[in-house]
């Protein structure tokens, strides 16, 4: 039987449940099982007390039943700390309150049924920021082009970490 998700379940910053940590770290672990290990992928609690500690931290979680299947979240950047400033990126108007979305990410059993836009456009909906950013690994050419189908352009390339990948700097005007 198909897997079906029905459930989309919203979190911020002061009010996340009892092992929502965990829960977000063990859906990493699924979904990047092949990768784990890479000492990139095995910090991933660092980037979840990181991002889950900022002010404005949204996250939307897909559920099957009771079984997380995959999640979206992130959190507006300081002003200056954008992603983009690094890049030859102008903002129209000069709209550049950005929101990072930091993890889009479905567990493989789930994969393929269009659970990672859901995530994404549900995490967005409420936004009261100029413009998305997120990163994509330029090794992954297909997940690029998935968000520039959601909307997202390329604007340059930064590695924000020695051994991070090198990433694409994608932004999306959420203003239109």
């Amino acid at each position: 039987m198909e897997p079906s998700v029905t459930d989309l379940r919203h979190f911020q910053d002061g009010d996340l449940p009892e092992g929502f940590r965990q829960m977000l770290i063990d859906v990493h672990a699924d979904a990047y099982a092949d990768q784990m290990d890479d000492p990139f992928h095995q910090r991933f609690a660092w980037f979840v007390d990181h991002w889950t500690s900022r002010e404005g931290f949204s996250c939307v979680v897909a559920y099957d039943a009771d079984e997380p299947v995959g999640f979206a979240y992130g959190a507006p950047l300081a002003s200056g700390r954008e992603w983009w400033r690094s890049t030859g990126y102008e903002p129209n108007n000069g709209y550049t309150s950005t929101y990072a979305v930091s993890e889009v990410m479905v567990r493989p059993r789930w994969r393929k049924q269009g659970i990672s836009e859901r995530l994404h456009e549900a995490l967005l909906k409420e936004r009261t920021e100029d413009l998305a950013a997120l990163l994509v690994d330029v090794t992954h050419p297909k997940v690029q082009a998935l968000y520039e189908s959601w909307g997202y352009a390329k604007v340059g390339d930064q590695q924000p970490f020695a051994d991070s990948p090198v990433y694409a700097v994608m932004v999306k005007d959420l203003r239109s």
